[in-house]
């Protein structure tokens, strides 16, 4: 069966891809693999570094919660249920390490893509997530440093997709993000919602966005959601030379520095970045910002304990 449900030529998709927001039907809410019971199952048998589960502020609240726990002992139902009757977000990372199914649905995934772009769109160092949500938990304001889309497959969400250029997005964002890897601590107004496209998107439809365009998502409903992400050429090495000008950053902030991808500066840069990567300096630097600070309740589904 095939991934994509829609004309990409019809829609201009296959022209648009390159440089605009895309919203594109896709057939994944009737994959075996995102059934309700197999996402159970791939709950249970998660090793702690393949998911994040984060409790955060509700939708409309002005207050910004952020914290980060761990499952427990629950089976993969109820923790689905704990996620249905709470303020929760479990994010299954890097799943097609855990399900060869799931890494084949990957390549067929990017196989499509790439058949389907004008021109070809050929990418590299793919990954993809499954993000299970509670109805009234939210994604705050952040962008990512590679290539992204947002697969809809139960539930609805709405998207807000801002502008990627000052105020939205600046070049110390660009940088701190790269370095500790930590995508919602930039600054959010609630102005820039004048500026934002708007999707409300529902199960069976995938949106793509232009290159590090920040965004946030709030549910309307409980929600299972997939992501994918790669990089192209062009992205690895912007990513790395944001993270060069970041660690230079650290040392000597007021160095105005470029953010060209060629030359001798970049390649300078980018050994700096391998260098440091290789060492797992980056690694220690992201360890600091992140903590477990609670559990899932055993017997209260969908409340929690603090740790």
């Amino acid at each position: 069966m095939p991934i994509f449900a829609t004309n990409w030529q019809a829609t201009g998709a296959n022209r648009m891809w390159h440089g605009d927001t895309v919203v594109i039907d896709h057939t994944l809410p009737e994959h075996p693999l995102f059934s309700m019971a197999a996402l159970a199952r791939l709950i249970e048998t998660l090793p702690r570094e393949n998911y994040m589960l984060m409790h955060t502020g509700r939708v409309g609240s002005d207050k910004k919660l952020w914290i980060e726990g761990e499952i427990g002992d629950l089976s993969g139902e109820e923790v689905i249920e704990a996620i249905r009757r709470g303020n929760l977000w479990l994010l299954v990372r890097r799943v097609e390490d855990v399900s060869e199914a799931m890494s084949h649905l990957l390549e067929q995934v990017y196989d499509e893509i790439d058949s389907n772009v004008e021109g070809g769109y050929p990418t590299f160092n793919r990954i993809s997530d499954i993000l299970i949500s509670s109805p009234s938990a939210q994604v705050y304001y952040h962008f990512d440093h590679n290539g992204q889309t947002l697969w809809q497959i139960h539930g609805s969400k709405r998207v807000y997709v801002y502008p990627n250029r000052p105020p939205f997005l600046t070049k110390e964002m660009l940088e701190y993000t790269a370095l500790y890897a930590d995508e919602t601590s930039v600054p959010y107004e609630p102005w820039y919602d004048k500026e934002a496209k708007v999707y409300e998107l529902k199960a069976g439809q995938m949106v793509h966005w232009p290159l590090f365009s920040p965004h946030r998502v709030e549910n309307l409903e409980f929600s299972v959601s997939y992501t994918t992400q790669y990089y192209t050429p062009r992205i690895r090495r912007l990513a790395k030379v944001h993270a060069g000008n970041g660690l230079i950053h650290t040392r000597l902030p007021q160095l105005k520095l470029s953010d060209s991808i060629q030359g001798p500066s970049y390649a300078a840069k980018s050994l700096l970045q391998s260098g440091v990567y290789r060492l797992g300096l980056l690694d220690k630097l992201r360890q600091g910002k992140r903590a477990t600070n609670f559990k899932l309740h055993p017997k209260d589904l969908g409340q929690i304990i603090p740790v």
